[in-house]
């Protein structure tokens, strides 16, 4: 799969073929533009390396900050002032801080420090990075866990050089800058050098070494060199006081000389950086052969296949019958796109002494914890271990647990977005029965978070605004009854239970959808329909399964005529009517991304196939602007390959939902045991047809077992089997009796018992 992956795609604006049919009826409220880098990243690691332009959000390409519409632009081309570090992975506005340590190479004086150049030839695939500035310098960028290696190849110049700018970071938009608040940066030998900055309370420690022995070394301040100083401290730095600052190595330069600089990061000192650097790309470093870039010190090519081996181990784990190329890049590159984030950062907390699982840049739980979560519990369960005992820690440290966390002294708490997302993970891990979790010690969070903010008025008064964390917390409540189940404390579970069932404050009686308030990028449509713990209540406070599939319909706009996309700059008013056709928002965003299945608690799936297929088809493509909206850290990607696979996940619920797949076979692997998936009556999709028919479940087998149902046990998925779904051009009756489950009598399922509640074994994936 790794070769049919593009990094590029959703790094530019929505450039999709015109919608056609029920997918014009849909109105995209946020950004048309996926906000992808396609710089060289590790599945799940700490660093990622891209051209830096100071484009909004991540630091790369050409748009201006842009919350809702077409984005406009800042540039007219593909430019760069150089390569940095720790870009997001397709997020809105998570913060504007990171893109540090800027590594510019340069054959025009320093003085020019900051200046752009303009890219040509960009090359990309995972782990790997390349682009050519119009000075002549190609560069090269890759990967590791806790490192970045650069391979700089340069033309004939009398004064060539490689510049590390320790004062740059965040964005190039107005307020988008970040200041180091403390600095130091010293030279520590021929060829290295180490530093730390202080960014937002957080300590980033860099060990750096360049292979330039015939290179003068040499710190810089406020664009003026230091002949003969080693060391720069700066104890506290201002707006006003801060000028910039670095190192750098400079010499004359032959045609094709190949600088290559090896960068370490850590949270936890310069030592520590050392050791990773060490652990990434071998020892070694400094005064080697540079100007050549093949000798014994050059570790730029075995960093990039380590990397691109991982990455390929990762993406072989899914597989997919396809002909089509195209079908199979969207499908890749969404796989891709899962694995990038969330950053894992093992030991390198440095906001608390003890060793152990930490992540940053978890933006946000908001946007990944329906799909791109239980992607990774599923193709990488150890690492969606690692990831839920990050949160516990962070809870435990910090006081709560977070729905945004980023590399910044305190969480992003996000607090208007949601509450209680980080407890439908944990359940999904817990009825999983993953190792490696303290249960008594997550319960006792668990517990204890959901008190806090928003918590306190739903316990005292049974509902909160916005009236979304009234459903939230609720949830919550029943996800923690799960976990108090399973450690014994039933006393608790039945407390909690109770809390569970009041949801329903949530929505008004008479008309079956939730109640008026403030609606955090969406309208009260965009939330009436998601997927909850007792789905046959809800349906029922619509009239029935009539009713409910009736305002389904009408959301997801059977029937309507198209509507207009919000263009470049929308005005207020234009926004305002958007908002008001109460509309599904076409995957261009998050709060709606699971009511598509809501019909399958009605007994009609076939709804469900109808929606599910144009946004497949419609919603997603190849090149630059291939997708519909913020990726979200692999929001939208992870969206796209279970919906693909005639999957879905139903967060916190030991649930997924089955629906016709977009391909002829496929198959995932799950921890130790293999899920396959199989059609019979399958139609491939016509090149180039964006709207091939709709294709729907007939019947069903799992395990050479009749499947009248249209759901599946996630503990069952996760042992591995084979799904063979039967396809035809017409609706059938299959799902419309045996729905899914609904907790109806208020109180959380058991755990479910031995032996389907053994603990599931753990495949790492090794580098």
């Amino acid at each position: 799969m790794i070769d049919h992956v593009d990094p590029f795609i959703g790094t530019e604006p929505t450039a999709l073929p015109p919608v056609t049919g029920l997918a014009a009826a849909w109105w995209w409220p946020k950004p048309q533009i996926g906000n992808t880098h396609p710089g060289a990243t590790h599945p799940l690691g700490m660093v990622s390396a891209c051209a830096y332009s100071g484009g909004y959000p991540t630091g790369y390409g050409r748009f201006d900050l842009s919350l809702e519409g077409v984005p406009s632009t800042i540039h007219g081309t593909q430019l760069a002032s150089g390569f940095t570090h720790f870009q997001q992975s397709g997020t809105g506005a998570i913060r504007k801080y990171y893109n540090y340590f800027r590594v510019t190479p340069m054959v025009e004086p320093l003085d020019v420090l900051g200046r752009t150049w303009q890219l040509s030839d960009e090359q990309a695939e995972p782990g790997w990075y390349s682009a050519t500035l119009d000075s002549g310098v190609t560069a090269e960028l890759t990967v590791g866990p806790k490192s970045a290696v650069h391979r700089y190849t340069f033309p004939r110049d009398r004064n060539a050089r490689v510049v590390v700018d320790f004062s740059q970071g965040g964005l190039g938009i107005p307020y988008g800058s970040t200041l180091p608040l403390r600095a130091h940066l010293e030279s520590v030998g021929i060829g290295r050098a180490a530093g730390q900055i202080v960014v937002e309370g957080a300590p980033l420690s860099v060990y750096i070494e360049c292979d330039t022995p015939q290179w003068r070394q040499m710190l810089w301040y406020d664009r003026r060199l230091m002949p003969g100083g080693t060391r720069l401290d700066f104890d506290h730095i201002r707006p006003t006081t801060l000028r910039p600052f670095g190192l750098m190595w400079a010499g004359p330069s032959e045609p094709g000389d190949v600088i290559e600089l090896r960068i370490g990061f850590s949270l936890r000192g310069v030592e520590q950086a050392r050791q990773n650097l060490l652990d990434d790309v071998g020892g070694g470093g400094g005064g080697g052969t540079g100007g050549t870039g093949g000798g014994a010190e050059s570790r730029f090519d075995a960093r990039r296949e380590r990397t691109q081996k991982t990455w390929r181990k990762h993406l072989k784990l899914i597989t997919v019958e396809t002909p089509s190329k195209k079908r199979r890049a969207i499908f890749s590159t969404a796989l891709y796109h899962s694995l990038i984030k969330p950053c894992l950062a093992p030991n390198e907390s440095p906001f608390w002494p003890a060793d152990g699982a930490f992540a940053f840049d978890i933006s946000t739980m908001w946007d990944i914890y329906r799909t791109q979560l239980p992607l990774l519990t599923a193709l990488v369960p150890e690492r969606a271990v690692e990831l839920a005992n990050a949160l516990i820690t962070i809870c435990e440290e910090e006081g709560n647990f977070p729905i945004g966390y980023r590399m910044a002294r305190g969480s992003d708490r996000f607090s208007r977005q949601a509450s209680a997302l980080a407890h439908t993970f944990l359940a999904d891990l817990c009825q999983l029965g993953l190792p490696g979790i303290d249960w008594d010690g997550a319960l006792v969070h668990m517990s204890d978070d959901l008190r806090r903010t928003y918590g306190e008025e739903f316990l005292q008064r049974g509902v909160t605004h916005p009236i979304t964390h009234t459903l939230d917390l609720a949830f919550g409540y029943w996800c923690t009854a799960k976990v108090a189940k399973h450690v014994g404390d039933t006393a608790l579970a039945g407390q909690f239970a109770e809390l569970a069932t009041r949801w329903r404050n949530a929505f008004e009686e008479t008309s079956g959808l939730l109640k008026e308030s403030t609606y955090y990028e969406g309208t009260l449509y965009n939330y009436s329909f998601r997927l909850t713990h007792d789905m046959a209540s809800r349906i029922a406070l619509s009239g029935g399964a009539g009713g409910f599939v009736r305002q389904l319909d009408d959301f997801f706009g059977f029937g309507a005529p198209p509507v207009i996309q919000p263009g470049l700059r929308p005005q207020a008013d234009e926004l305002l009517a958007g908002y008001a056709l109460g509309r599904f928002e076409g995957l261009n965003n998050e709060p709606d991304m699971d009511a598509p299945w809501a019909y399958h608690y009605a007994g009609r799936p076939d709804r469900t196939a109808e929606v599910v297929h144009n946004v497949i088809h419609q919603m997603y493509g190849t090149g630059r602007g291939g997708l519909p909206g913020n990726d979200d850290s692999g929001g939208l990607s992870s969206w796209y390959v279970w919906a693909s696979l005639g999957l879905f996940p139903v967060a916190g619920q030991n649930l997924f939902l089955v629906n016709a797949p977009s391909f002829q076979a496929a198959s995932i692997r799950l921890g130790a045991n293999t899920f396959t998936i199989r059609t019979e009556g399958f139609v491939e999709p016509a090149p180039d047809d964006q709207a091939p028919p709709v294709q729907y479940v007939q019947s069903a087998r799992f395990n050479d077992d009749p499947l009248s149902r249209s759901w599946i046990r996630a503990t069952d998925l996760h042992r591995g089997g084979e799904l063979v779904l039967v396809l035809g051009p017409e609706p059938g009756d299959w799902g419309a009796t045996d729905l899914p489950p609904s907790d109806t009598i208020g109180s959380a399922p058991d755990v479910p018992a031995s032996p389907a509640n053994r603990p599931l074994p753990l495949a790492t994936l090794q580098e």
